[in-house]
């Protein structure tokens, strides 16, 4: 910050003199400005006194801390918990089979479901059988996945427990995992090759659960998922940490050079050792262009 004032003295010399005396400054801690010289006059008439302005930089005052509001914490939510697995039993079964019943008869599908439990797991597997068990799979399997969400949710409501309910039809699901971990060994291979980032279609959760799960091992490539649903997707990235060291760019074969068609490279005369497109002449000129004949019978018409 910037301060100034001004003095005056019978000289400009004594006008900084004053200033210097009330500020208790030397003279390099200061500028100096003349306003008005001083003025002699004549015969002591007509004089006046110097004038200057004095100017010099002090801190600027440091700000008072302004009190900060203090806010109530909000109260912490507690977590959601899952609730625990338990293994089915035969009362989720028959829940299970009488509401897939109901639900197909309301659709107009005639299906049947075999329902058993995995011993090994607890979970309540669903094979679904009919002649158009097709149309309870769906585009992508979007129809079956549904079924088996709505039947999750209806065996599970209103319990402090879970029960798993897996839903398949025509072998679907494991024909599925198995062309998804093709697909992403492909993609894989394509992102080491050209080392170029690749982003898959849509997939719901189990099916990029089987992409993560099939590349987890793969070298130079690494997986991770973006978007939201149900536009969530898997990218395939290349890692150049976990690439082998024989990994290089492959060019396609449209991108290699062609070669040169033979009959425009093939040369048409040769003179020599070397190549022309013009034709060679013994005497080394051309020869002159032929005069047309003259026709010497001409009738003379007086």
């Amino acid at each position: 910050m910037t301060k100034s004032i001004e003095t005056t003295g019978r000289t400009e010399d004594d006008a900084i003199a004053a200033a210097l005396r009330q500020l208790n400054k030397s003279r390099d801690d200061v500028s100096v400005v003349v306003l008005e010289r001083a003025k002699s006059g004549f015969l002591g008439f007509g004089a006046s006194p110097a004038k200057v302005r004095v100017s010099w930089e002090e801190p600027d005052p440091e700000p008072e801390p302004v009190p900060k509001a203090v806010k109530p914490a909000p109260e912490r939510k507690p977590a959601a918990q899952r609730k625990p697995t338990v293994p089915a039993t035969g009362e989720e079964v028959d829940r299970v089979r009488d509401f897939l019943s109901g639900l197909f008869e309301r659709m107009g599908v005639e299906a049947e479901a075999d329902v058993s439990i995995d011993p090994e797991t607890g979970t309540i597997c669903v094979e679904l059988t009919g002649e158009h068990v097709g149309a309870l799979i769906g585009r992508r399997g979007e129809t079956l996945d549904a079924i088996q969400h709505l039947t999750n949710y209806v065996i599970n409501s209103g319990s402090d427990e879970h029960t798993r309910v897996n839903i398949d039809a025509e072998n679907y699901r494991a024909k599925r995992a198995d062309a998804l971990t093709g697909l992403a060994r492909k993609t894989a291979a394509r992102v080491v090759r050209y080392r170029r980032n690749q982003t898959l279609e849509p997939m719901n959760a189990y099916e990029r659960h089987v992409i993560h799960t099939a590349l987890q091992d793969y070298e130079g490539v690494t997986t991770y998922s973006t978007g939201t649903e149900p536009q969530r997707r898997v990218v395939v990235a290349y890692d150049p940490a976990t690439a082998p060291r024989d990994a290089g760019y492959t060019p396609r074969r449209e991108d290699r050079p062609r070669r040169d068609d033979r009959r425009d490279s093939r040369p048409s005369h040769r003179s020599g050792d070397r190549y022309s497109s013009r034709p060679s002449y013994p005497s080394g000129a051309a020869p002159a262009p032929e005069k047309p004949p003259v026709d010497k019978t001409v009738k003379e018409w007086s």
